[in-house]
Parts: C-alpha cells; sequence; structure tokens
C-alpha cells in the first residue's frame, strides 16, 4: 500500500525519472548503447579542508542525487532487455557518517531516488567492462575528465582483450553533453518552479541590499547582507562569486575584490544571485550610494533601462537569441551619440563597433543549473530560436573609464541591469522583477530605508 509520504516522494522525484527517459529515447533514436554520468569530485581548498560540495550539473539534473563519489550509468538495452538507469554510490559506512554526515547507500538511494539497480562505487571498476560490452555506442564526456578518460580507455581495453569470448567494445563513443544540452536549454515545470523561488529570494537579497548601502560602508558589508538573506531563506550557495562594486569598480566586469569603501556621489554596481536546488538566479542592479541619482547618473542609467526594455519587448517565441541584443545595441548605439561618448551616427557606431569601448559583452545567456547554463547559441550558421520554458538573462550595460575625449561628468560611471526572463508562449516573464529597477522606486527604497 503507497502512503501519502510515498506519493509525495515519487513526486518529488519524477522530473528526473522523465529526464532519464528522455535521455534514453534520444540515445536509442540513435542507434542505442549505454551512458556514463559521474558526478563532480571534491576539491581541495587548502591542506585537508574541502570547498562546499557541489554536484555536477549534468549528473543531478539526472538523478537528484548530490552526494560525491558517484555515478550514473544509463543503458537503452535491446530486444527483451528493457532499459535500465543504475547508480554507483558510496557504501554505508556508520563510522564515516558520524564524523561526515548521513549516507543514503547503494540500497537506499535505489528505492528513494527510483534507480533500477544500484552498486557500491568501489564495484565500479570490476563491473564497467561487463557494462560496456557488446554495447553499439558509449555516450561519455570524453575530454571533460582526464582521469575519467583513462578510467574508460582501460575498460574499453579490457573489453577488447576479451574479443576472442565473443565481446565487442562500442564500436561509437559519443558525447552524451550534446543531448543533455539541448534537453536542459527548454524547462520542465519543476526546474521552472525553483527558479522562480531562486529568482523571489535573490530579488529581496537584491532589495535589502539597498535599504542597506550607505556612505561610508565597505563593499564586503553589503555583500554579507546578500548573502545572509540568500542563506536564510534557503540558498544552499551564491549562484557565483557576488560582484559588489562601487565608483570606478563597477567598470570591472568581473570585479569581485569587494574591499574597498562606498562613496558619498558615486554609483554601486551589484552582481548577485543565490543557488537553490541546484538552480542560479543572476540580477544585477546600480543605484547611487547616497540613494539620490545625479544628472550624469541619471542619463546613462536611462539609457541603459531603455536598451533593457527594448530588450525585452524582442524576447518572444519564434525570435532568435540574438534578437534582444540587437535590440538594445540600437538603444545603446543612440544613447552613447547622444550623451556625446562617441561621434557619428547610430548606424555608423554599430557598423564600426565603436560602443564596444563602454559596451563590450553581450545581451543574454542562458541560465539554469549553471548560472551560463548548457546550450548552444546557435544552430549551424543561425542563431538558436527562442522557445517556451528558456530562460535567459538581459543584462546591457555601459561602463565609462576616464579617457581625455569623454565628458568628465561621466568618468567611472559603471552601470548594468540585468533580469532573468523566462520565455511564454506569448512573450516572456522577468521572473526578477521584484528587484525595483526605476530610478523613482530605487531612490524611494533607499529614502524610507534611511527616513529615520
Amino acid at each position: 500500500m503507497e502512503t501519502v509520504a510515498d506519493d509525495e516522494q515519487n513526486q518529488t522525484f519524477t522530473p528526473y525519472r522523465q529526464r532519464r527517459q528522455a535521455l534514453v529515447e534520444r540515445m536509442a533514436q540513435a542507434g542505442g548503447g549505454i551512458a556514463l554520468i559521474p558526478t563532480a569530485r571534491e576539491q581541495t581548498r587548502n591542506r585537508d579542508t574541502h570547498y562546499p560540495y557541489r554536484a555536477d550539473s549534468y549528473f543531478q539534473y539526472l538523478t537528484g542525487f548530490s552526494e560525491p563519489e558517484s555515478v550514473l550509468v544509463l543503458s537503452v538495452g535491446k530486444g527483451d532487455v528493457a532499459p535500465q538507469a543504475i547508480l554507483f554510490c558510496r557504501e554505508k559506512n556508520l563510522e564515516r557518517e558520524i564524523w561526515n554526515g548521513f549516507r543514503h547507500g547503494p540500497e537506499g538511494a535505489r528505492e528513494m531516488f527510483g534507480f533500477d539497480a544500484a552498486h557500491a562505487i568501489g564495484e565500479l571498476e570490476a563491473k564497467l567492462p561487463e557494462l560496456l560490452a557488446n554495447q553499439p555506442a558509449l555516450w561519455f564526456s570524453i575530454g571533460h575528465d582526464n582521469l575519467w578518460d583513462r578510467r574508460i580507455a582501460n575498460a574499453l581495453n579490457t573489453v577488447r582483450g576479451e574479443s576472442r569470448s565473443g565481446k565487442r567494445a562500442p564500436a561509437t563513443i559519443r558525447d552524451v553533453r550534446a543531448e543533455l544540452d539541448s534537453m536542459r536549454l527548454v524547462k520542465d515545470a519543476a526546474e521552472i518552479a525553483t527558479m522562480r523561488r531562486a529568482a523571489e529570494i535573490s530579488s529581496g537579497a537584491h532589495m535589502r541590499a539597498m535599504r542597506f548601502t550607505a556612505p561610508g560602508r565597505f563593499e564586503y558589508e553589503v555583500e554579507a547582507e546578500l548573502l545572509h538573506e540568500f542563506r536564510r531563506h534557503g540558498c544552499e550557495y551564491p549562484a557565483y562569486t557576488s560582484i559588489v562594486a562601487g565608483g570606478a569598480n563597477a567598470c570591472v566586469l568581473h570585479y569581485v575584490g569587494n574591499a574597498q569603501v562606498l562613496r558619498d556621489g558615486e554609483l554601486l554596481l551589484i552582481d548577485a544571485g543565490g543557488e537553490l536546488g541546484g538552480y542560479a538566479s543572476d540580477i544585477t542592479r546600480s543605484f547611487p550610494v547616497n540613494g539620490r541619482f545625479s544628472g550624469p547618473q541619471a542619463d546613462v542609467y536611462d539609457m541603459v533601462l531603455d536598451a533593457q526594455t527594448a530588450a525585452i519587448a524582442a524576447l518572444r517565441p519564434g525570435a532568435t537569441f540574438a534578437d534582444p541584443h540587437e535590440a538594445a545595441l540600437k538603444v545603446l548605439a543612440q544613447g552613447m551619440v547622444d550623451l556625446k561618448l562617441l561621434p557619428g551616427s547610430r548606424d555608423a557606431v554599430i557598423e564600426s563597433e565603436s560602443y564596444k569601448r563602454f559596451y563590450m559583452h553581450r545581451t543574454s545567456h542562458w541560465l539554469g543549473k549553471d548560472v551560463h547554463d548548457a546550450g548552444e547559441y546557435k544552430e549551424g550558421e543561425h542563431w538558436a530560436p527562442l522557445l517556451p520554458g528558456m530562460v535567459l538573462t538581459i543584462e546591457p550595460g555601459c561602463y565609462i573609464r576616464p579617457a581625455d575625449d569623454v565628458p568628465q561628468a561621466f568618468w567611472n560611471i559603471g552601470v548594468r541591469i540585468e533580469d532573468d526572463a523566462l520565455v511564454t508562449v506569448d512573450g516572456c516573464e522577468i521572473i526578477t522583477a521584484a528587484a525595483p529597477k526605476k530610478i523613482a522606486d530605487i531612490e524611494a527604497l533607499m529614502r524610507d530605508a534611511h527616513a529615520d
């Protein structure tokens, strides 16, 4: 008899089963075979201390299993042999669990995560040649991990050494990441729900940072507010190293020093997002340290916001990945001419690419389990079409370093405005919209926070 708890467990892990089945079907259409997807290794930080463990994104996407020293094996099956999902993982070990925490063990993992079979990771070496034998193809990420490449080579050679017994090694090796990248581009309902919650938490963190920011505080103090908000609402980690860049630091695209004092009259650029359930949020907001935009700051900010608005308007099914960027670029190029940052016309600025002096990155990237998520941006020579369920960032910017030919009023102004967009059947949904970005809304929030 299935209990309520059993039903909830089945619902929790149904998406992972469905993804494994979808991958098996893709493999079958390509001729069948067997796939090996190992998780990430633990990484030493220093001496006997490790970095916080994070499972490999591909492995996690297919399993929901987060323990290290784990491998997923997917066999397509043939004839009367049904497809199989097999997990290799660490054994139960009371002594290690006392020191380092709970382990599911093979049997527990099989039952809880819905695998067809599970074995101790120590058995993999011996079982691998058996699993590979007489398979038409091996699906594996060759070149991703040298140690695993050698393990696979050894197993294949073992099979080849048994050819007189009628065993054959796979004749073809395919990159399993190509199929998984395509699958990961379009999010399922479970992924979208998690990403909406990650976006909600991260939006709240940006609002907290705005309320806290004031002249004389340090960038790392603001970063601490972000991290506090991420963690207290359930995010496991920041999705990437937070950028908290005051003044001239905002003109360094990947500034992560976060150690400078915040000065009155400067802008603060924050690029930060939490990771929840293995899914990233990615938000950038730029706002004045003292809560009031100066005229030049507002001019640059409004230009970037208008560019983002144009990009969002271009984001819909049937458009391509490049369309939001092209829309944003037209606005930015015209704005740079209007603010006398660049000479010439809008079209001339775009054709010569002189805009790259102040805007040197593209407007979007895929978002999901990785902050720069899996998936190709082009199909052949053409930009990828946008489909419902895709999630991407919209993040135009403008970064103005001091120079003799640049009006001094704009020196050291760095502005980026970034939101996470879910492509819907009739357009897009900005899932990070709760974080204010209109000048009036930002100033009101900061004014109210410092009213006393």
